[in-house]
């Protein structure tokens, strides 16, 4: 598996992750319906798409309110980078129609 959000940004928001008890565990960590895509533990690398995750000091919304921010973030580029370069890029229309 490659780096998934979390350990990029070292949020401590993974499952018995150091924040846990101060923010809880955050959704990407623990959604499984889109495991292994983009070669991530559960929505580690797909977290633009997971509603409810904590950025910028605030929790996110829905993929559709955060997709602008999301998209200018250090970690999305990476994950796009690498997976094009790899050529298994999961689309996020794709990812969405997993999440439902």
């Amino acid at each position: 598996m490659k780096q998934n959000c979390w350990e990029f940004k070292n949020c401590g928001r993974q499952p018995n992750g150091s924040k846990v008890k101060e923010l809880g565990v955050c959704p990407a960590a623990i959604e499984t319906k889109v495991n292994g895509v983009n070669s991530g533990k559960n929505g580690g690398r797909t977290c633009w798409a997971v509603a409810g995750t904590y950025c910028g000091g605030k929790v996110q919304g829905s993929a559709a309110m955060k997709s602008v921010s999301c998209q200018n973030c250090d970690f999305f580029k990476l994950v796009w980078k690498d997976e094009n370069q790899a050529k298994t890029y999961t689309s996020i229309p794709e990812i969405l129609r997993m999440l439902r």
